[in-house]
Order: structure tokens, then sequence, then C-alpha cells
């Protein structure tokens, strides 16, 4: 028993003796190698270039026959797989076409409008292989069922067209056109019906697709492309015709700020100054504010360019008139606003005689009453009274009208929460002056 003891220690011993000696170094290896490295390495083990497939080269018939067995092969797998990859049909097609087999590319076309028949690119390819290849009636065919099928794609109509005008065609080219503004197409079409015509030489022709183009589309764009036709052909008579028809025949919301710049410029260009003012007025006159910045610019430029002293001033008056409605539009409880807005009218009455816009603007300006009964709020308003009263009396020369501001002015005045002394030694003063002591004494006691 004794020395089965023994002999079991020593097994235990040898055990732990030999897992030590198995234990692994852990310390960092003397070489490092880095992720950057192993990257490196492999790049640099890569093939400089890409596999390419050797070239075959044909030598007989037979050669040629086992190659298009084996392309066609090919290409009808991948369409039995999927029907609906268009891109595969038009490589088959492509390939028929290079071995210069044309009817096979055609019944690879046709196979492929069966499948998708509103894909626009197979008609597109289609077409153009006919076009390559110089089989003008099929090509027409072609063209002639995808814009029956599709109207709306402008670039069969445009294609389409410019194939029978390259082989000279003009009647034809003509005839596709009135087939295309049946279906009243945007501007590109009709423009390039007219520079079809402009290019046959027959200008008449042109005015007629313009008279239907504008009936079609009637928008400022339509008259102006007309209106420079004609100035091109150098009939400013005709050019100013259909400007003036075009007033006439567009309805009032769509008389823009564009198609009374290109008159004016119009007659500007044709010599003719009076009657660019003219339209100038009559369009800063109709149009709103807002839409006629532009329109406000262009008028100051051809004042300073054609107008006079008086002229040039009127057109700067107009425009800080603008910017003080503008401003007023924000805040109509801005009196110092109101305070230069009269003076600017004060100095335009001035040259024009009359005061109606002087009055209008301080009627404007005494409707916006102070919403609180605060005597810091009214202040700057009751101002804007006495400034009216005083208007009526010295520049104006109106007693009675005098008379009645201040009378209106004293009645809207809250005299239970404040009052004004200048009010009242103003109306005063102003009794004085005319002689009526009496009535002068009454508002004082």
């Amino acid at each position: 028993r004794e020395e089965r003891a023994v002999l079991r220690g020593r097994a235990t011993m040898a055990t732990m003796m030999g897992s030590m000696e198995t234990v692994k170094n852990k310390q960092p290896a003397p070489m490092q190698v880095t992720a950057e490295q192993i990257l490196r390495e492999a790049r640099e083990r890569q093939e400089d270039d890409a596999f390419q497939p050797p070239a075959q080269k044909v030598m007989d018939a037979e050669e040629l026959a086992v190659y298009r067995l084996r392309e066609r092969k090919h290409f009808e797998d991948r369409l039995r797989m999927n029907r609906m990859a268009i891109g595969t049909w038009l490589k088959y097609a492509a390939f028929e076409e290079a071995q210069r087999d044309f009817e096979r590319a055609r019944s690879v076309y046709e196979r492929a409008i069966d499948v998708d028949h509103r894909n626009s690119t197979v008609w597109l390819k289609y077409a153009e292989m006919e076009m390559r290849n110089r089989h003008v009636n099929a090509a027409r065919n072609v063209w002639d069922r995808a814009v029956t099928l599709m109207p709306r794609m402008d670039q069969f109509w445009f294609k389409y067209i410019y194939m029978e005008e390259m082989l000279g065609n003009i009647a034809g080219a003509r005839a596709l056109f009135d087939r295309w503004t049946e279906w009243e197409p945007d501007d590109a079409a009709w423009t390039s019906y007219v520079r079809l015509e402009v290019r046959a030489n027959q200008p008449e022709r042109a005015r007629g697709v313009f008279q239907r183009y504008v009936a079609c589309h009637n928008l400022p764009r339509a008259w102006i492309k007309w209106a420079k036709f004609e100035e091109k052909q150098a009939q400013t008579h005709n050019a100013r015709e259909v400007y003036e028809t075009a007033m006439q025949e567009m309805e009032e919301r769509d008389l823009a700020e564009e198609f009374f710049v290109a008159f004016a410029e119009f007659e500007e260009r044709a010599k003719e100054a009076d009657r660019a003012r003219v339209i100038y007025k009559y369009a800063l006159e109709n149009l709103p504010r807002s839409k006629a910045l532009d329109l406000n610019k262009k008028y100051v430029q051809f004042e300073k360019q054609h107008g006079d002293r008086a002229g040039i001033e009127g057109v700067v008056t107009a425009k800080k008139r603008f910017q003080y409605e503008e401003a007023l539009k924000r805040d109509p409880y801005t009196y110092d606003a109101w305070f230069d807005y009269v003076r600017l009218e004060e100095s335009a009455a001035e040259v024009e005689g009359t005061f109606d816009k002087v009055r209008d603007v301080f009627e404007r300006a005494i409707a916006n009453v102070p919403p609180a009964p605060d005597k810091r709020l009214w202040r700057r308003y009751i101002y804007l009274w006495l400034k009216y009263a005083i208007f009526e009396e010295l520049t104006a020369r109106d007693t009675e009208r005098t008379r009645l501001v201040l009378a209106e002015c004293r009645r809207i005045v809250p005299h239970t929460h404040f009052t004004f002394g200048k009010l009242w030694l103003h109306n005063a003063h102003f009794e004085v002056r005319q002689g009526r002591l009496d009535t002068a004494r009454q508002p004082l006691r």
C-alpha cells in the first residue's frame, strides 16, 4: 500500500512537469507583421492586368457558323432565364446587326417589343439600326409605329422629322409636324416647326405656324417669340401688331411682367421712346407692385437714357413710393414712415399741381388709430393730424377743410384718459388767424 502511494505521487509530479513544458511563449515576436503589410503584399501578388480571353480568328465558313451558333445559344439561354432583360435583347440585336443579318436583327427587336412595347429605348435602337444601314422605308415604318404608339415622346418626333429633312423630304417633315401639333405639344415642337419653315425660306408658312401656336398656347412667351420673329424679318409694323393683338387676346392674369418688358424694349429698339414710356407707365399702373420689380428697374434705366429731368424725378418718386408702400404694408402703425410718405407726395404735388395724392396719403395715415389709450402711442399720431391741418391751411388754402380736420381730431382723442394742449392751442391760433376771436376763445375755456 505504501509503494502504491509513492508511485501515485511520482506520476502526479511527472504530469505537472509535462504541463509546465508545454506552456506557449506569449512574448512579442522580434519581427512584427501589420495588417497594412499583409494587404500590401496581397496586392503585390495580384496579377497586374485583368484576364482577357484570347482573340479568336475565324478562318472559314464552318468556324463562322459555329461561332454564330454558340453566341446565339448564349443569348437565347440568358433570355430564357430572364425574359424582361432589355439590355440582353439589345446586345442580341447588335450582335445580329454586326453579322449583317438584318432579318434576324429585326426579329430580335420585334420579340423585344412584344416583351415591353412601351420601352422607348427599344424603339430608338430599332429605328437607328435601320437608319444606320440606309433602310429608309423600314426606318419610316418603325418611326411611324413608335409615334403612333407613344405620341407624347418628343424624341421620336424629333428624330423622325430630322431623318425626313436630311433626306430632303421637306413636305414629309411638314406633314409630320402637322400630325404632331394635333396633340398640342410643348413650345419646343412649335419652335422647331417654325425653324423648319425658316430653313425652307417660307416666312409666310412660319407666320401660319405662329398663329396656330398662339391659339394653342395663349401665353406671353408664345406671343413674344412671334414678335421677335417678325422683328428678325425686319417687319417692325408686324411685330407691333403682334404685341397689340396679344394685349387684346390674352386674359388680364396672363399679362405678366415679361410681356411688357419685351414690348417696351421692342419699341425702344425701334426708336419709339414715347411709345415705350406709355407701355412702362401702363404696366406699372396695372400690375401688382410685388410682380413689377424688374419692370420698375427697367423703367428707371429707360428714363435715365431717354427722359428729361422731370421724367427721371417722376421715376425716382415712383420707386420711393413703392418702398414706402411695402414698409407700411408690414406695419401700418409706423407713423414716421407716414410722415416721410407725406413729404414725398407734397414734393410731387408741387410738380403735378394737384393735392389729391397728398390728401389720400393723409387719410390713409390717420385711419390707423392707435390700438390703446396710451398717450405715448398717440403723440406721433396727433402730430399727423396737426400736419394735415397745416397742409390744408398753408398749402391747399382750404380754410373750411382745415376746420373740419381739427374738429375731427378733437372728436377722436379719448379726452377721458388724456388730452393734448398743442391741439387746443393750434385750433385757437388758427381761428385767430382767420379773425374769429369768439370762436378761438371757445376751445380754451
